[in-house]
């Protein structure tokens, strides 16, 4: 290729080659790039998809395929001719194929399952099998085995001859005859250890073990506290299934993210990328929480309804509503998210809940402590520029509000930080006490806590 070539940016370099309809021209230019370069250079070549994956190597094809997004997945696969589509789902990894698979409609799962050998049409109707959002789905076939007998001379060329389809090799599985897991052991003290060394000699009994039918959430926190690249996978009986590599945990770990934040948003999570997604179906998914939030603030204007006699007698209460409710709603869905979030990552569990609630206690007081004396110097403040405003109850009023907003805000952070964990306790998803769920329950009680308030010091005076 030549040097002024080079010089050009690759999209530049790919137009210019792509104008040729020089297959090998244009081969050379793809299988020379890394693959996360040609991932980039199919994004913004939408039109080219299909050219770009078939022009690279089958192994290259398929190591772009995997790091694509989920639309652009379907298009290729659509959009290729059905020799190179079969050839490339038999190429693809067993778990990754199962991941793709997962994502489709069933009808076209069972066309595209039809396309794979006998082989590895077998291995996916049997990850497939497995529950959705189960471990089973993460987990690859494709490891390499030995036995405690071995020598480690034998398990080296054991590794010479079937590492090559492994999905990794830096940990090497020790299954006895009935294919029962022993042990697992790392593959440098295989290499550090003299050849007629027996494998039972360098085994402890230490490993780490994920069950198929686990939550894949069990498998991203057993990646978080064990520093391993793979896992194995048993069954009920330890029997050896697969394993699962950690760069499938990264994607399940991005998965759970986004939905958390969507259903903290206040809507269902999609199971679809947004704007894949037909507008039907994006209002069934925002339609729910927007009646159920909407049905709770009606609660809010009942509540001032009750509350309408005293708004008449002294019409400078209903002034600082929106301040006092929006402060508690706030709080709560401040307190909420920490909570979430640390539940997420496993800082807390269930059993923490005394601890959260004796500091949430004290934060509420603290915040409310600093919101209160804003507000009530607030009230004194306005009461001097616009004395007509609070007349000669300023003081009184400047506690109310005060008051109130210490007792809303302790009121929202105990909200906020019990109720996913309440959640968890009956086994819900805690990202559903999203920041408008917490808001709006927050928002009726704090009507209350303020009118209350309010009777304490007006009493006899403006109610």
């Amino acid at each position: 290729m030549s040097l002024k070539l080079e010089e050009k940016s690759l999209q530049e370099q790919f137009l210019e080659v792509i104008a040729t309809e020089d297959k090998l021209l244009i081969k050379e230019l793809l299988n020379d790039q890394n693959i996360s370069d040609v991932a980039e250079l199919l994004y913004e070549n939408e039109e080219y998809e299909t050219q770009i994956i078939t022009h690279l190597s089958i192994h290259r094809a398929v190591g772009v395929f995997k790091i694509l997004e989920l639309p652009t997945q379907k298009r290729i696969i659509e959009n290729l001719p059905a020799f190179s589509a079969a050839e490339l789902l038999n190429e693809l990894p067993a778990d990754d194929r199962t991941a793709f698979l997962s994502e489709l409609k069933s009808d076209a799962v069972r066309e595209l399952v039809k396309t794979l050998n006998p082989e590895e049409r077998k291995v996916t109707l049997s990850l497939l099998g497995y529950p959705e959002g189960s471990v089973g789905r993460l987990m690859t076939p494709d490891y390499t085995y030995v036995y405690e007998h071995d020598t480690v001379a034998e398990v080296l060329d054991t590794i010479r001859k079937y590492a090559k389809s492994s999905e990794t090799i830096d940990v090497i599985y020790v299954i006895n005859d009935k294919g029962e897991l022993l042990d697992d052991i790392r593959i440098k003290d295989f290499i550090l250890a003299s050849p007629d060394t027996k494998v039972s000699e360098l085994m402890d009994g230490r490993f780490i073990t994920l069950h198929a039918q686990d939550d894949q959430e069990v498998a991203n926190e057993a990646f978080k506290m064990n520093n391993r690249v793979a896992l194995p996978v048993v069954s009920k009986s330890n029997k050896l299934l697969g394993i699962v590599t950690i760069d499938d945990v990264l994607w399940v770990a991005n998965e759970e993210f986004s939905e958390d934040m969507q259903k903290m948003g206040g809507t269902q999570a999609l199971d679809e990328p947004y704007l894949e997604m037909s507008l039907f179906r994006l209002f069934k998914k925002r339609i729910g929480w927007l009646v159920v939030l909407f049905l709770g603030e009606l609660f809010t204007a009942t509540a001032m309804g009750y509350f309408e006699d005293e708004i008449q007698k002294a019409v400078v209460l209903a002034l600082f509503i929106p301040l006092i409710i929006s402060s508690g709603g706030n709080t709560g869905s401040q307190a909420s998210t920490l909570i979430i979030q640390a539940m997420a990552v496993g800082e807390l569990t269930i059993a923490n809940w005394w601890r959260v609630m004796k500091r949430e206690i004290s934060q509420g007081l603290m915040l409310g402590s600093v919101l209160g004396v804003i507000g009530f110097t607030r009230v004194i403040v306005w009461a001097k520029i616009l004395p007509q405003v609070y007349g000669a109850n300023s003081i009184r009023i400047g506690l109310t509000v005060g008051f109130s907003l210490m007792g809303v805000v302790l009121w929202g952070t105990l909200t906020g930080s019990m109720l996913p964990l309440i959640l968890k306790k009956f086994g819900a998803d805690p990202a559903v006490s999203s920041a408008p769920f917490v808001a709006t329950l927050v928002d009726v009680t704090g009507l209350v806590i303020y009118f209350s308030v309010a009777y304490i010091f007006l009493q006899g005076i403006l109610l």
